[in-house]
């Protein structure tokens, strides 16, 4: 089972194994009443905006999931919960996430998830866990790495 509180590595053979992953994430997210901030950190390709499609079904969504590239964010809203999923790749300046009102989509409640958050480091909140996808042979590594926000 994943936690938020422990640090975790799952090897993913494909494509299915990381929205299956994903999935278990959601499903982690919908158990904690608190918003919850998660950084996405790897190259290109890795599988973030997959992962992000898998947590989205826990909630019971079955769109299609894009990558928010060029505007940034996709919000998604839910009965009980709205999920933010950031993809800060080419955010060219760090002050448009100011100038977006950023602080905003930290509400009490909200999950957001977050590509890229290097490029908008200073006016991100600590993630309360950071996930790294690693390419590995012709899968991913994917590690979960909580931070001492979420250990309390």
């Amino acid at each position: 089972m994943i936690s938020l509180h422990q640090p975790a590595e799952i090897f993913l053979e494909s494509e299915e194994a990381t929205l299956s992953v994903g999935h278990e994430l959601g499903l982690v997210f919908l158990q904690n009443p608190n918003s919850i901030c998660v950084y996405l950190k790897g190259n290109l390709g890795a599988g973030k905006t997959t992962l992000t499609r898998g947590v989205l079904t826990a909630f019971g969504h079955q769109s299609a999931v894009k990558s928010p590239t060029y505007t940034l964010v996709e919000t998604y809203h839910f009965a009980n919960r709205t999920l933010h999923h950031f993809d800060l790749y080419r955010l060219k300046d760090p002050e448009e996430l100011e100038f977006m009102g950023i602080r905003d989509y930290f509400a009490q409640h909200n999950i957001c998830l977050i590509e890229w958050p290097e490029h908008g480091q200073e006016f991100l909140p600590q993630p309360d866990i950071t996930i790294q996808l690693e390419y590995q042979g012709a899968g991913r590594l994917l590690r979960i790495v909580p931070t001492q926000k979420a250990q309390g």
